[in-house]
């Protein structure tokens, strides 16, 4: 995928910070401690321990004949939901997790064989996001986008071939899934496959693109003054996420504060991201998220981001602009995106937004304001 590839080349990210080994810390280092968790939030600074149905992270049955009208729902209110009945079998699920677990355990030494550069896109390393933030999170990732040959062979010069065949199952089946909520997506805003130029045959909605993203979430001596993961949202149209059996993810949901995504058996969790924030034109917001992790158990998650070819324009539909619901953004790539999001961030949309809504009046071209916040 080779422009994706050259968005990362054009913005490389330097963490002047080694790689640690994790299981040797036995306390944690003044680097990786956060003073105030909730500092970090964009909206609001409580964290949601109501368990009532308002404020739970819906949880959507595909088989559901009304699927695309509550997924619509989950997204206009939240941002994200949880999917079962998806279609993905649970031993693929499991022995992606499987992969993770096994690479993640590999000693410091053998996984820095597949360090990811800082100008690439591909290989083992801390967060991405990490540059924007004073302080490091307590995790560890692999990135892989097409085939992860190269690196597995790497780290299992032996018997690298079984990992590899599950990754790329994992990617082939997890494509299918993504195609199939992007148009369930779609449809829940009254728009169709043919309304999207790029989509409209399957040649072309073979062409886009994904990463698929192994985090480790170590065992932490002091994780109430630690980050897994700092809040952000994702670039990609949508991201679909597997998690272990172990809590850890939390979602931001305006008026409730940080909400906890519990881990369902078989389930798999679904947000939405920045470009399909776009193409909504601002209904359905991309959600702020993080993970918090924990002193008795190792979390582990495999994540699936989606996007479209990176070269196509993505811009606010015409179904969803007129004279009184003008365009909140400008077009914009994916390629294009990336390197916003390289440089600015987490104001990486206020940056292509065109106008905002202020008291039920629409103010053009307030794209530089420092008023506007993300999604």
């Amino acid at each position: 995928m080779p422009s994706l590839s050259e968005a990362y080349r054009a913005h490389p990210v330097h963490i002047n910070h080694k790689h640690p080994d994790f299981n040797s810390l036995q306390e944690l280092p003044e680097s990786y401690t956060w003073t105030n968790l909730d500092d970090h939030t964009i909206n609001s600074n409580n964290i949601m321990k109501d368990s009532s149905s308002n404020s739970s992270v819906p949880i959507i049955d595909l088989s559901d004949p009304n699927a695309s009208k509550l997924i619509g729902h989950a997204c206009k209110t939240w941002g994200v939901y949880q999917v079962v009945n998806h279609g993905i079998p649970l031993s693929l699920l499991d022995d992606i997790q499987w992969v993770g677990q096994t690479l993640f355990s590999l000693p410091s030494h053998q996984k820095l064989k597949a360090i990811r550069s800082p100008d690439g896109v591909t290989g083992y390393g801390l967060a991405r996001i990490s540059s924007f933030f004073p302080k490091l999170m307590w995790s560890e990732g692999f990135t892989i986008v097409g085939s992860p040959l190269d690196h597995f062979r790497q780290l299992w010069p032996q018997d690298y071939a079984k990992y590899c065949d599950i990754v790329l199952q994992y990617d082939e089946t997890m494509k299918k899934l993504a195609e199939k909520l992007m148009l369930l997506m779609l449809d829940s805003l009254g728009i169709t496959k043919e309304d999207i130029k790029w989509a409209s045959s399957k040649a072309q909605f073979e062409k886009a693109c994904a990463a698929m993203q192994l985090n480790s979430y170590p065992i932490c001596p002091d994780p109430d003054r630690a980050m897994g993961l700092a809040p952000h949202t994702d670039s990609t149209f949508l991201t679909i996420l597997s998690q272990s059996d172990i809590s850890g993810l939390q979602v931001q949901r305006e008026g409730f504060g940080w909400v906890t995504v519990p881990p369902l058996h078989g389930g798999l969790v679904v947000n939405v991201g920045d470009l399909f924030h776009i193409l909504s034109n601002g209904l359905y917001p991309s959600v702020l998220h993080r993970v918090l992790v924990n002193r008795i158990r190792q979390r582990f998650s495999v994540a699936y981001l989606y996007g479209p070819p990176s070269n196509v324009e993505i811009c606010p539909h015409a179904k969803l602009v007129g004279p009184t619901q003008p365009p909140l953004y400008r077009s914009v790539t994916w390629n294009e995106y990336l390197g916003t999001k390289a440089k600015h961030f987490n104001k990486a949309l206020s940056s292509v937004r065109l106008c905002a809504l202020i008291n039920g009046l629409f103010d053009v071209n307030d794209s530089n304001k420092s008023s506007v916040q993300v999604g």
